[in-house]
Formats: C-alpha cells, sequence, structure tokens
C-alpha cells in the first residue's frame, strides 16, 4: 500500500509518463512526483529487468526461450507500486545489478517481449499513475494527459549510476559506469522495435545541473497549469 501524502490533488485517472535514458534520474522523481500527487508508481524499468534476471536464471538467450520463460515467470510475479515481488518477497535488490541491466537491455530489443510487456503496463495504468521508462510516452502510454523527457549529461548520468552501485556495495569504477552507460544509450536507441526517443509532445527537462526538488517543482507547476492537479 502506498501511504498518501500528497499535497496536491489529481484528475481522476491522471496519467504521468516520464521517459529518459538510463542515470537520467527518472526513477526519483516519478517516486517524488508520485507522492506529491498521491498516485502509484510503476517502474517500467523494473520490468523489464525482472524478464531479463528471470531469462538469466533459466539461461534463456534468444526470444523464443525468453518468451517461453515468461509464461511461466510472469505467473509468479506481482508488480506493483512498491516493487517486483515474487511469492510475496521483494526482489528489488537482485534487479539493481549491472549484468541484469545488461540482459534487461537485451530482452527489451525482442520485439514479442515488448508487446507482451505492453499489455501489462497498460492494465496496470488504467486507474492513474506515474509511469516511468523508455518508451512510456510515445509507444505505452501515448494518450497520457502530461509527459516529461528526463534527460542529463553523459558524465553526470554515468556519475549518478556510480554512486547508487556503490551504495548498494559493487565494486566498479567510474570509467566502467560511464562505458556502460554509453553502451545503453546506443542499444536503447537504435533498437528497431520502440526505441529511445523523446515523445512529441513531452516536455524536455535537462536536469544535469537541477537538483531533485527542482525538477519536481517544475513538473507540479506545468501540470497545474495545465489544470491536471490543484493544491489540497
Amino acid at each position: 500500500m502506498v501511504v498518501d501524502m500528497s499535497e496536491w490533488k489529481a484528475i481522476s485517472g491522471l496519467q504521468i509518463a516520464i521517459d529518459g535514458p538510463s542515470g537520467s534520474g527518472k526513477g526519483t522523481i516519478a517516486k517524488t512526483v508520485a507522492q506529491a500527487v498521491g498516485l502509484p508508481v510503476l517502474d517500467t524499468g523494473l520490468l523489464y529487468r525482472f524478464i531479463g534476471y528471470s531469462s538469466m536464471q533459466n539461461g534463456a538467450t534468444d526470444e523464443a526461450g525468453v518468451l517461453a520463460c515468461m509464461d511461466e515467470c510472469l505467473g509468479d510475479m506481482q508488480w506493483m507500486p512498491g516493487g517486483i515481488f515474487v511469492q510475496g518477497k521483494n526482489i528489488g535488490d537482485k534487479l539493481r545489478q549491472e549484468d541484469v541491466a545488461a540482459a534487461a537491455s537485451r530482452v527489451a530489443a525482442m520485439p514479442e517481449v515488448r508487446r507482451r510487456l505492453l499489455h501489462v503496463q497498460q492494465d496496470i495504468a488504467k486507474n492513474g499513475c506515474v509511469m516511468d521508462g523508455r518508451d512510456i510516452g510515445s509507444v505505452v502510454l501515448p494518450d497520457a494527459q502530461a509527459k516529461f523527457y528526463l534527460t542529463a549529461s553523459l558524465r553526470e548520468r554515468a556519475r549518478r549510476r556510480w554512486s547508487q552501485l556503490q551504495g548498494l556495495g559493487a565494486e566498479v569504477s567510474l570509467d566502467a559506469t560511464l562505458n556502460e552507460i554509453r553502451l545503453r544509450d546506443t542499444q536503447d536507441a537504435e533498437r528497431t522495435h520502440s526505441p529511445l526517443k523523446q515523445a512529441r509532445d513531452a516536455v524536455c527537462i535537462d536536469s544535469t545541473t537541477m537538483r531533485i526538488d527542482e525538477v519536481v517543482d517544475r513538473m507540479l507547476s506545468i501540470m497545474e497549469r495545465r489544470a491536471l492537479i490543484e493544491k489540497t
């Protein structure tokens, strides 16, 4: 359950789409915005990480193998605002490792995998949510009332990701993290099906030199002007 500590009231069924490359801060921003407006936040990247993690556990490497793995693992999975749960246990920490991130990028490039997960995401979003990922505004929630594209410089995104990994106890250099981010940028932008891109009607925010609260305040201000949220 999400404790409602919202300062704002959202219109019924409000969908807020936040897209951006790895390390842009969209996950943290999504959680903060969701808490402010009283909506659940759903991390689509975590969903793909779960499929990547499950495929690794089952030795699935091609699309047919991943799809077969999905038939089994999705039945045991619950995707909720608090994260991904399997048999009642939150496995979020296992999904934050770098090898899982690489696996998630691979499965995300598989068209049929994306098609199946698209329906999962859209069904959960019907009653309103904040959803972040790489193709939310352009593909998953094309009719979302609020769309944002969050970005930052490559080095700043690598620094943020490296700091996150350090907090998890991972032994990885900043240069290695930067190279990994650069590779993921290329893979996400060049994949044939649903590549990373800014939706035509999304507001772009470069957070390189911005604090989290500054980014959130800007988003809330934009949504207030559009009468999507109002002060409680």
